[in-house]
């Protein structure tokens, strides 16, 4: 129900539009009522649209004991600027305890404001812990699609067991969206998102015709760009129902920005301060089109992504931001002179000082059985030279800022950080390895163990030979697991063990594919390192 506030806030809006600017609102909504110079209150809180305008699916996310991030955007015309009036929409939301919506233990209202995009952002709290629940949003005659999502277990609750998945990297153009659609299958308790949920190029059917999908458009730079983007990533039915199965705890990494974007530099060199513009206009898109509390909202080119999520007295999560702090890479690969020297530097950070310092402190007062840190770039060493010093390797990773790994690696031993679990992504390929202090000697001590998801399209169908896993190995003893098929991870979380199952799929690039278990690798509480199940 509106309150009398809302009634005149739209009333003063109103009433300093011309007779024209009226016409054009209600062509775009597709009003009858906004006809006359004035405007009764309906035709803004009950606009009746044209075409559906939750073309974008809802979704939820960072649950907490006793409430979720709730979000949905209004765009009728979803690949076009969202094909909304610059105005304020009225947006009711509801929260269910069954999926048939006969028992509403919350609702509400919020605005779907222009400056948004017409994203809804809203923390729908009051919810009990550890359990199902089910929403939906209305917007004149129009209701959104159901969404399922659940709460946190409560703090220092005693949980015997947590399902969640592991996903990243879904490059729209090489491959269909299968595995969100398996993961969406699970009904996991959360999905955590390692990033590059959009890619920022331009549409590339035409150079390279092994992709089955185009980017509309070229290569994005503005605000609007970026919406457009998201906009035609988040119609995918699989993505969409990845999101409307479960609370989905996001970070990103450097594609929705730029490619190895690192702080406010890009790979190109460009000025800071024009790089920083586009950042701004990334980050403001990624806002609007994320289940993010609104302590996320974005100011200019700044967005505070790193938070904390607790799941009772099972399992303590950081969420990492490695790519808005991080110093510039020292180089392309270690081939080129003096680099090695350059990363190798106590000054350079992938964390940034601020960071750090939180992510120790929460390292340090871990009140989960499962200590997880959830972010973007492996932190593992070297997995294409394994104990040679010589060999060439990506400076983009935690490899390019060894002083910062070494720093977190000594906290995780230092503080006795209970169980430590490193969730990553971006390098389109499943691993599981076991984090040594120094790679260079495998009997060093293993302070932990890290899942890398596989991506969900990017590098196309993948391919796996048992030689290569075997060279792998042997230059790398500290990995137990590798493949480069396409996929995602489940994990399951009890007082006793994690567990990892790599599903892959055989072909992405053909629609509908399923999914197989590859492979399990298995972590015993109190035992670092990983085993097969």
């Amino acid at each position: 129900m509106a309150t009398t506030n809302t009634i005149r806030f739209y009333d003063r809006a109103l009433s300093r539009l011309s007779r024209r600017e009226l016409l054009n609102i209600a062509w775009k909504l597709g009003v009858a009522a906004i006809a006359q110079p004035t405007v009764s209150l309906a035709a803004w809180a009950q606009p009746a649209f044209r075409t559906y305008p939750f073309s974008l699916g809802v979704a939820s996310g960072d649950p907490w004991a006793d409430s979720v991030a709730l979000w949905t955007r209004l765009a009728p015309e979803p690949l076009t600027g969202g094909g909304m009036p610059t105005a304020n929409v009225e947006v009711g939301w509801e929260v269910a305890a069954d999926p048939a919506f006969r028992t509403i233990v919350r609702n509400g209202t919020a605005i779907a404001r222009p400056e948004l995009g017409h994203s809804v952002h809203v923390e729908a709290g009051g919810l009990s812990p550890a359990r199902e629940y089910w929403y939906r949003f209305r917007c004149g005659g129009e209701v959104s699609q159901t969404g399922r999502t659940k709460t946190a277990p409560a703090a220092g609750a005693a949980v015997d067991r947590l399902r969640f998945g592991v996903c990243g990297c879904g490059h729209y153009e090489t491959g269909f969206f299968s595995a969100y659609g398996r993961v969406a299958d699970e009904a996991f308790d959360f999905i955590f998102h390692t990033g590059d949920y959009i890619y920022e190029g331009r549409g590339d059917t035409g150079r390279n015709p092994s992709n089955v999908r185009r980017h509309l458009g070229q290569e994005i730079y503005t605000v609007v760009d970026y919406r457009n983007r998201y906009a035609q990533y988040k119609s995918d039915p699989d993505l969409m129902a990845a999101h409307h199965s479960a609370p989905m705890i996001v970070t990103w990494d450097d594609h929705e920005v730029d490619n190895d974007y690192a702080g406010d530099r890009d790979e190109r060199d460009t000025p800071p301060e024009v790089f920083l513009l586009r950042r701004a206009a990334a980050y403001q898109a990624y806002f609007e089109s994320m289940p993010l509390r609104a302590s996320a909202m974005p100011t200019g080119p700044n967005l505070p992504l790193y938070r904390r999520l607790r799941f009772g007295n099972l399992l303590d999560l950081s969420v990492l931001d490695t790519r808005q702090y991080r110093s510039k890479q020292a180089c392309a690969t270690t081939t080129q002179p003096d680099c090695l020297k350059t990363a190798t530097d106590p000054a350079r950070t992938i964390l940034g000082a601020a960071q750090e310092e939180w992510l120790f402190k929460n390292l340090a007062a871990s009140t989960g059985t499962w200590t997880v840190l959830g972010q973007q770039v492996p932190t593992f060493g070297r997995n294409n030279s394994g104990t040679n010093p010589d060999a060439p390797f990506s400076m983009d990773k935690w490899d390019g800022y060894t002083a910062g790994r070494q720093r977190l690696y000594q906290r995780l031993a230092d503080a006795k950080t209970p169980n430590p679990i490193v969730l990553s992504g971006d390098v389109h390929t499943h691993w599981c390895a076991d984090l040594k202090m120094d790679y260079s000697s495998p009997k060093s001590a293993t302070v932990g163990v890290e899942f890398t998801n596989s991506s969900v399209t990017s590098g196309g169908d993948g391919s796996e030979t048992q030689a290569n896993w075997e060279r792998l190995h042997a230059d790398n003893p500290h990995l137990t697991y590798h493949s480069n098929k396409r996929g995602y991870i489940a994990c399951t979380a009890t007082p006793k063990t994690m567990q990892a199952d790599f599903r892959v799929i055989e072909r992405i690039t053909v629609a509908g594919g399923a999914a197989r278990t590859a492979a399990t690798r298995v972590v015993e509480a109190g035992r670092p390192g990983s085993h097969t199940s």
